[in-house]
């Protein structure tokens, strides 16, 4: 039997039979000291981001959606925080976190585009009276920790 896996597996890898999960990456980012967010079709408030496409670095994914969601261009520096999240009780999906910096301070040349119905740029005392989910309030609150040091 041992023989009969070992066997097997060298023509299809164990991975295959892996559980699969959705890849979300999101950027932290502050503006003028003020966390940046938008709300998505659940009426939440997250950090912009969105799936990574197949070959395609992570941190790259958060630079790209930042830019296609907010008409920032950012830039990495850090990898912050990940967790895997249960959307709406029944998708697991991973979440990665990275810190960013904006590239630009004007307020005014933010443009969101289709996929959110707003953004905003909120204040540690305001976030935490948002509708988001708690691992998201966790991350930020260390990232306003972070940003103030």
């Amino acid at each position: 039997m041992n023989f009969l896996l070992k066997s097997f597996f060298r023509i299809i890898p164990s991975d295959f039979f892996a559980k699969k999960y959705p890849v979300s990456v999101k950027g932290i980012l502050f503006i003028n000291g003020k966390i940046i967010l938008v709300k998505n079709e659940r009426h939440e408030w997250e950090p912009p981001g969105g799936k990574i496409k197949p070959g395609e670095k992570p941190g790259r994914c958060a630079l790209r959606e930042i830019k296609e969601e907010l008409n920032i261009d950012a830039s990495i520096n850090h990898l912050f925080d990940s967790w895997m999240y249960k959307v709406g009780g029944k998708v697991n999906v991973i979440c990665i976190i990275y810190l960013c910096k904006s590239m630009q301070i004007d307020e005014r040349e933010i443009k969101l585009n289709f996929e959110h119905d707003e953004f905003g740029l909120f204040t540690l005392e305001q976030m935490e009276a948002l509708n988001m989910p708690g691992s998201y309030k966790a991350t930020i609150t260390r990232a306003f920790a972070n940003y103030l040091i």
